[in-house]
């Protein structure tokens, strides 16, 4: 047995309970299975293998998933997992986001024992039995599969996942839910979206101001990430919007450009300022920028860019030049390419070797703008 907190509830005389289950635990105890139709069926993951790199190990996760003609649960989409264990990362790497703040909904086979703190309480702890597969998913499938293909980068986290369980809920019960949590969805464009959030939906003008940058980034033909940024996780680019649009909130937010109003007044011209910035950044990495083996354009390197341009927007305030200048912000990260360079970003060189972080890149680049031709270090 494994004892999890938990609270009983009670809905319409049915009970169940609201528990808190270790990334181990789900690991552990739930398994994965997705209906099949006999001798014709399809198999349990949907979409061909990608060209793109994918950081999930497939041949082991499939061996993970059963599919039999008593499972409801439909194939799992492969694009689905591959972005839910990206967006895992990112969250890792940021801590500033949960990954699964939401419950998901799970069915025990066998029988649960709970024993509140005192006499009548609804909190206490679940007993779980401790075998293997003995919980399966009634909604949140993905999410877990995508939890158990990025499980070597989060065991050693202190990662709990909120749950919904049920005990022994009868098939037809589970079904019945399970339609009903997915028959419909509701979808909202993702421009919409972006548009809306920080304006509309909430006022927050440090990430209204970020949306308006990274989508200047992204929409704009000049700009060197033209249609590369997947905005909130729709597109076809590669580069994910919210590392980037989260970095740009901080910037904004604070007075990393110059005090409260040259900050404020800097918003207005933020948008042409971050595509010059990064058009010669491009230029000075162009190999990297341009190659394939090179991380620049992951999260790591690009939030690292965004944190030190206000000691680039500094350096362009010393010289008495217009912020948005694309020639002085040229000069003024030229030291880059002469002290740090492209095999800095080589995957399976530099970058791989040194385990770079956005911590750790940012440094490098400051003392690179600081200190541009290596003395003084």
């Amino acid at each position: 047995m494994i004892n999890v907190a938990a609270i009983r509830m009670q809905q319409f005389g049915v009970q169940f309970y609201q528990a808190s289950l270790t990334a181990s635990d789900i690991d552990k105890l739930v398994r994965f299975e997705v209906l099949n139709y006999g001798e014709s069926g399809q198999p349990p993951v949907r979409g061909g293998k990608k060209k793109t790199p994918s950081k999930v190990n497939w041949d082991l996760l499939e061996r993970r998933i059963a599919s039999s003609e008593k499972a409801y649960q439909r194939q799992i989409i492969r694009r689905k997992i591959d972005e839910l264990v990206q967006y895992y990362e990112q969250c890792r790497e940021a801590r500033d986001l949960p990954s699964i703040a939401g419950a998901v909904i799970i069915s025990c086979d066998e029988k649960l024992s709970f024993e509140p703190a005192n006499a009548g309480a609804t909190v206490g702890r679940l007993k779980v039995p401790e075998r293997e597969g003995i919980l399966r998913a009634i909604d949140g499938q993905h999410r877990l599969l995508a939890l158990h293909a990025d499980i070597e980068n989060i065991k050693d986290d202190d990662f709990t996942v909120p749950a919904i369980i049920f005990d022994r809920l009868p098939e037809d019960h589970v079904v019945q839910m399970f339609v009903t949590i997915n028959a419909k969805h509701t979808r909202l464009n993702a421009s919409h979206l972006v548009s809306l959030s920080g304006r509309q939906l909430y006022r927050d003008d440090a990430l209204a101001a970020a949306h308006d940058v990274v989508r200047a980034l992204n929409d704009r033909e000049d700009s060197p990430l033209h249609g590369e940024i997947k905005l909130l996780g729709v597109g076809r680019g590669r580069v994910a919007q919210a590392p980037l649009a989260q970095e740009l909130k901080k910037l904004f937010a604070g007075d990393a450009f110059g005090g409260p109003r040259k900050s404020a007044d800097f918003r207005d011209d933020s948008k042409k300022f971050f595509v010059n910035y990064m058009k010669q950044v491009s230029v000075v990495f162009g190999a990297a920028w341009n190659g394939r083996k090179y991380s620049i354009k992951s999260a790591n390197a690009l939030r690292a860019f965004m944190r030190v341009a206000p000691d680039v927007v500094r350096k362009l305030d010393q010289e008495h030049v217009d912020r948005t200048d694309f020639r002085a912000i040229g000069r003024v990260i030229a030291p880059w390419g002469r002290r740090i360079g492209d095999l800095r970003f080589e995957t399976e060189g530099a970058w791989k070797r040194v385990g770079t972080t956005v911590e750790s890149l940012t440094r490098e680049l400051k003392l690179a703008l600081e200190y541009p031709e290596g003395a003084g270090v």
